[in-house]
């Protein structure tokens, strides 16, 4: 049994706790956040409608995504799953499959369909997608993001110059 576990183990590609994905078609190097504790895969979209013969129509990525190229995906082949947040939150999203490739390895993946133009990766996988294809080591990262490196660094500095008003900002409440 061990035997055959490690062989198991050994097909698995290991992948950071984040890394780039290609979207086959559309996008190249797009950076995505493993999360283990997250059950499925989302992925940024906008425009997202039901055209009246019943298609599936979606942007991938927004208008401000360095990715987002405004070309529209239409697709008979959807599906729609209630996803609840950490915070109990529950919403419907639609739900579709596309080829991906991951470290070099291609694989038919699962994605919702979300508004992530808050967050800062495009592409949410995980653990559908994880299983029995990869292994991830959390000390490893294809994108260790200056970006939010620097965010926060200016966070500290704008809370070091005026705590208050940092508060009142970022809390709307008076102390």
């Amino acid at each position: 049994m061990n035997e055959e576990r490690s062989g198991m183990e050994s097909s698995k590609t290991t992948i950071g706790r984040n890394v780039y994905v290609d979207l086959v078609g559309h996008a190249k190097k797009v950076p995505a956040k493993v999360d283990t504790g997250a059950d499925s895969s989302s992925l940024s979209a906008s425009n997202i409608s039901i055209l009246p013969d019943g298609k599936l129509q979606f942007a991938l990525f927004d208008e401000n995504s360095p990715h987002y190229d405004g070309s529209l995906i239409e697709t008979s082949d959807y599906s729609v799953s209630l996803v609840r947040s950490s915070t109990g939150h529950e919403e419907i999203r639609y739900r579709v499959t596309l080829p991906i490739r991951v470290k070099g390895r291609r694989i038919k993946a699962a994605f919702n369909l979300s508004n992530r133009s808050h967050n800062q990766f495009p592409i949410l996988i995980g653990r559908r997608m994880l299983n029995n294809k990869f292994t991830v080591d959390v000390t490893m990262s294809d994108d260790d993001s200056k970006w939010e490196t620097g965010r926060r660094q200016a966070l500290v500095e704008e809370l070091a110059n005026d705590p208050v008003a940092f508060y009142k900002k970022y809390h709307g409440r008076d102390l």
